[in-house]
Parts: structure tokens; C-alpha cells; sequence
């Protein structure tokens, strides 16, 4: 339902963002635009208005006489998710840790309690946004025009992954969890101390950690492109 405190518009946007992360909305999902106004209080002006930011952020595709669908997750989509990752998080943590300012690490703190709060009880969803959370504050601290659009494409598709990782039900992974919260630490530590290359090598490492059980969930023993062809290490 509507949060009342918004306007009808930043409720439907924070709406539909929230649904395409945890994906309440599946990737290539059409959207109800009738009910989605109707729900929201909104007419087509306001609702088209919306759904052309979200399209422009990258969380959904507008498509000529057929409306919004949720941005899709293909073999070639994931292909350039996997090469490029590590190396915006890489250049986004080694900016953020030049250009932080101390309310951002205040931010980023609160972030990281969030997540650790999320960990000892919440659902995956719940895990999920925290730590996109956490690194939409990464992002905000790099400040950087040309490579903060990217890496907020990247983060869609990285939390939409990620709940593969974040579910409570996946007790195997909960070392690797809780190693996951230990780096959002350092990386916190890192930047505060303005440890440009410190907090690189970490973007390197977390992205590591959740590497493998992505590539479980996008890459199936069904498809024919082994997982050995994609680059294992890129340079940050």
C-alpha cells in the first residue's frame, strides 16, 4: 500500500523500486499500469512520468504500445554484469574513500547496523535491501558523474542476485554471510581513513565472496558457456 507520509509519485517509485530488488517483480515482468494508478492515486501524466525515471534509472523498460516491463536478466546482460563488476566496485570504493564526507560515514555506519540487524532477522529481502543500501551510500560517496550511473545499474541486478545469498533457508552460507558484514567493516574502516587502495582490494574481495553463488543462479550447468569462460579476476 502507499506510504501516506510521500506523494503519490515517490510512493509508487520507492514502491516499484523495492519490488524490481527483492524481485517481488521478476525480471521482464509486465507491469499493471491500470492497477499500479489505481492503487497509487495517480493518472497516466504522473504514472508515465514515473515509470519513464525508473526506466531512465534502470529498473524498468518501456516498450512502444505494450507499456513497462521490468528490466530483464539475460545470458548477455549477466555476461557484461560479471566482467564489469569488479571493477566499478573497485574504482567506486577507492573514490568513496577519497571523497567521503563524515556525514556520509555516519550514513554508512547507520547502513551497516541496518544490515547486521538484518542478518540476525530478517528475510532475504530484507538482507537484500540493507546491503544495497549500504552500497547506494558507497556510491553517494564517490560522486562521481560518469561512474555512479553505472554503478547504480550494476547494484539492480547485484541485489536481485543476491537474494539467492541472503536466504535464511541457505544455512550454508551463513559463514559467508557474516564474513560479508565483517568486510563492510573494513571497508567503513578503510574509508575513514581515506585508504584509497585498502578499500579497493576489499571491493575486490566482497565481490569474490558472493561471486560464486551468483554464478550458480545465473549460470546453470544447462547453459552451454562453462563458468570458466568468464574472467575470474579483473583489475579495480
Amino acid at each position: 500500500m502507499p506510504d501516506t507520509d510521500k506523494s503519490p509519485k515517490r510512493a509508487l517509485a520507492d514502491h516499484i523500486r523495492s519490488a524490481v530488488l527483492t524481485t517481488s517483480l521478476a525480471p521482464g515482468a509486465d507491469l499493471d499500469e491500470a492497477q499500479l494508478a489505481q492503487e497509487f492515486g495517480l493518472s497516466r501524466t504522473p504514472l508515465r512520468e514515473v515509470l519513464r525515471e525508473l526506466a531512465g534509472e534502470g529498473y524498468l523498460t518501456l516498450q512502444p504500445n505494450r507499456g513497462a516491463r521490468v528490466s530483464d536478466m539475460s545470458f548477455a546482460t549477466m555476461r557484461g554484469f560479471f566482467q564489469a563488476a569488479p571493477m566499478i566496485y573497485g574504482a567506486i570504493l577507492r573514490m568513496a574513500a577519497l571523497n567521503a564526507t563524515r556525514a556520509q560515514i555516519t550514513a554508512l555506519k547507520d547502513a551497516q547496523s541496518a544490515f547486521k540487524h538484518a542478518l540476525d532477522v530478517g528475510h532475504a529481502a530484507d538482507r537484500a535491501l540493507a546491503n544495497n543500501r549500504f552500497h547506494e551510500i558507497t556510491g553517494e560517496m564517490a560522486a562521481n558523474i560518469y561512474l555512479q550511473p553505472s554503478f547504480n545499474r550494476l547494484l539492480i541486478d547485484h541485489a536481485r542476485l543476491s537474494i539467492t545469498f541472503y536466504n535464511p533457508s541457505a544455512s550454508a552460507l551463513s559463514k559467508e554471510r557474516e564474513l560479508a558484514s565483517r568486510q563492510h567493516d573494513a571497508i567503513i574502516e578503510a574509508i575513514e581513513a581515506r585508504n584509497a587502495d585498502t578499500a579497493a582490494q576489499l571491493a575486490i574481495d566482497h565481490w569474490n565472496l558472493s561471486r560464486n553463488q551468483i554464478e550458480l543462479f545465473v549460470f546453470p550447468d544447462a547453459l552451454d558457456m562453462p563458468l570458466g569462460s568468464l574472467p575470474q579476476h579483473m583489475p579495480a
